[in-house]
């Protein structure tokens, strides 16, 4: 497996975090057919109810009402949860990786609100749940039967529709300013490559050294383009860290924005940097050298953001606003 794959390979959740994230993913169209089932149900189980005299309701009589009074349960709450909450209010969602280490971990779930973005559109700083743009996509399989991608993402809204974001050596600036970002993390996966599940934070000596990159949008022959860029390359599918060595590649870029040709690395990085076009927004990881984000695969349009993250819940040991 390619140090790319290894780095951002999703971590795999199991037993009840596995129940929970499959029940806050359950498409709306089999819990709608999950409660006309439930409700077909009830009203067979109903007549033999009203139908039973008092005298005779004991032995079977007790489950049947016990069965009606659980179906009633699961239909309101199907009702509820699946077809108002959800959709228009909260939904859980499971972190599937360490981008935004270490304030959300692998497999924490989070609460994210729906209802916010209807009345108001996202800022920067917030930490935000969106559908990512197919540019994304590191495999075939990663894409869905209708060409979108299958899963959310999780990133934290760094520029907003008219920003001029800048990242010059790891610091990132917003409309000509540095930006403080007490969240921002360097870090080193110190269990299993393949599935990372837990870091270890770079000690700023360690930071030092890292091979920081820098970035901006810029135009190049017509095209917007999330530009990575060091004193060796920029772009380059496969980019160099110089003299320090380390595990993991400066930057990382998504095959549509790769720049194999020397003459073209050479021509964006003297381009201008450009603002966010009108309706787009820029979102990065807070563990900056370990995400996967929009330096890497993008913009994300207003369409594709889904909420916003208000706090982790679960596991009872990691609960905490999502700031």
């Amino acid at each position: 497996m390619s140090p790319f794959n290894l780095l951002f390979a999703q971590a795999q959740p199991d037993g009840a975090r596995e129940i929970v994230d499959h029940l806050a993913r359950t498409p709306l169209s089999k819990v709608v057919v999950g409660v006309c089932v439930l409700s077909v149900i009830r009203l067979i189980v109903q007549p033999y109810l009203l139908r039973t005299a008092k005298h005779r309701r004991s032995g079977s009589y007790g489950f049947v009402q016990f069965t009606n009074e659980l179906l009633d349960s699961m239909i309101y709450a199907g009702v509820l949860v699946f077809m108002l909450i959800r959709p228009f209010g909260f939904q859980a969602f499971l972190i599937p990786t360490g981008s935004m280490w270490s304030q959300l971990h692998v497999n924490d779930f989070i609460l994210a609100n729906k209802l916010i973005y209807r009345y108001t559109d996202p800022q920067a700083g917030d930490v935000v749940v969106f559908h990512p743009p197919t540019t994304s996509a590191l495999l075939k399989t990663d894409l869905g039967a209708d060409g979108e991608m299958k899963f959310d993402f999780v990133k934290r809204c760094i520029g907003v529709p008219g920003d001029l974001i800048e990242m010059k050596k790891g610091v990132v600036y917003r409309n000509g300013k540095v930006i403080e970002e007490p969240y921002q993390a360097y870090s080193v996966c110190i269990d299993n490559p393949n599935h990372c599940q837990e870091y270890r934070k770079l000690s700023p000596d360690e930071v030092k050294h890292v091979t920081k990159p820098s970035f901006k949008l810029v135009n190049l022959y017509g095209k917007l383009l999330p530009l990575n860029y060091t004193e060796m390359d920029a772009n380059d599918p496969s980019p160099r860290v110089g003299d320090y060595a380390e595990t993991s590649q400066p930057y990382h870029v998504a095959l549509p924005f790769r720049l194999p040709n020397p003459s073209d690395q050479k021509t964006a990085v003297s381009l201008p940097a450009e603002r966010i076009p009108k309706g787009m927004y820029l979102m990065m990881g807070d563990n900056r050298n370990n995400s996967y984000d929009g330096r890497a695969w993008g913009l994300v349009s207003r369409e594709q953001i889904v909420g916003r993250s208000e706090f982790v819940w679960w596991p009872w040991s990691h609960i905490q606003r999502t700031r």
